[in-house]
């Protein structure tokens, strides 16, 4: 049964075109998601963001960009910790025609995304010397074990990798690598690896095709989930899930603004609109989902109508009409 009423749509700070996914029975419910200062100086998002999401469950968020050294939060650090989004899903598949040095990489990175590095947990302790302390937690660290094999056995995935610096760092990330493997043992269907992140760095780079799922904490996830989407050709092609407790869910492009050509009918919209398709499965509109993923790989097979960054000299507007007419075709 399709339960969503209405699609929270964050807005940039720019504005841009937007086309309705062609005929899926969702309505778009806008909102800006640039922080605020509430009482005591704290950042929060808009009130009436925070009420959209609590409500409608579902986002699609195109990328945000955070001032360096202004004093003001990450827009994205601040919406997992408001939504506790606790997942950060990232599939990674080789596309054709769009020419790599890897063209069979099918691979999905699952990041724990609330705490570990990025906990936001700093301060001084005399002049020149600060320290960050790194936050894991057992419950934490079940949650995201729980879910990587459970995104494995529902995606008929095979094997999950534990991606770690046990070694190191022998009780933070054992901790975590202890959880995911008294997880693994409730999934006897689903094989279980464990690796350091340096192994799994330089066997990525040797031979992709290896890896699976990798789940692993939240610093880790941040710097691989990048680097396996430039084996499939950057940030502009790789779309992005995040998901949270009670329901909650916001799917987003994970590459930079580009202020540099807004305006200018020239970006990519592939990402977004991936992720898009991504937030259609996770409704169970699979049909849907199926039919905007075929068109645009389609679009990219033909090599006819591709945006700069793609190999190409067409406008985004183009491009994404193209995808469009295919879609229709496909009905």
């Amino acid at each position: 049964m399709f339960l969503y009423k209405k699609i929270v749509l964050f807005l940039l700070l720019s504005s841009a075109k937007r086309k309705r996914i062609e005929q899926a029975p969702i309505q778009w419910e806008e909102r800006n998601v640039t922080a605020i200062q509430g009482t005591g100086g704290k950042w929060m998002i808009p009130p009436d963001a925070k009420e959209s999401m609590n409500q409608n469950k579902m986002g699609l968020k195109g990328p945000l960009k955070t001032p360096i050294a202004a004093g003001h939060p990450s827009m994205n650090l601040l919406l997992r910790k408001t939504f506790d989004l606790y997942a950060n899903v990232r599939p990674c598949v080789s596309i054709e025609g769009y020419k790599t040095p890897y063209t069979d990489v099918n691979l999905v990175t699952i990041r724990e995304n609330t705490e570990g590095e990025y906990s936001g947990i700093e301060h001084v302790i005399v002049d020149g010397v600060v320290q960050s302390i790194k936050l894991i937690t057992e419950a934490a660290s079940r949650r995201i074990a729980e879910f990587a094999f459970e995104y494995a056995r529902s995606n008929q995935r095979s094997t999950v990798t534990a991606v770690h610096k046990a070694n190191i760092m022998r009780m933070s990330d054992g901790l975590f690598l202890k959880k995911c493997r008294e997880v693994a043992e409730t999934y006897k269907d689903i094989k279980f690896n464990e690796m350091y992140l340096d192994t799994v760095c330089l066997n990525m780079v040797q031979d992709p095709t290896q890896f699976d799922v990798l789940v692993m904490p939240n610093l880790y996830g941040d710097i691989l989930s990048d680097l396996c989407a430039g084996l499939i050709g950057g940030l502009g092609v790789t779309p992005s899930g995040n998901i949270g407790a009670y329901g909650i869910a916001i799917f987003e492009s994970v590459h930079g603004t580009a202020p540099d050509i807004a305006g200018k009918d020239l970006a990519n919209p592939t990402a977004l609109l991936l992720s898009a398709v991504m937030m259609l499965r996770h409704m169970q509109l699979q049909d849907y989902a199926r039919k905007i993923e075929t068109a645009c790989f389609n679009t990219i097979k033909a090599g006819k109508t591709l945006t700069k960054d793609l190999g190409g000299n067409s406008k985004c507007s183009e491009f994404t009409n193209e995808i469009c007419q295919r879609i229709k075709d496909l009905d």
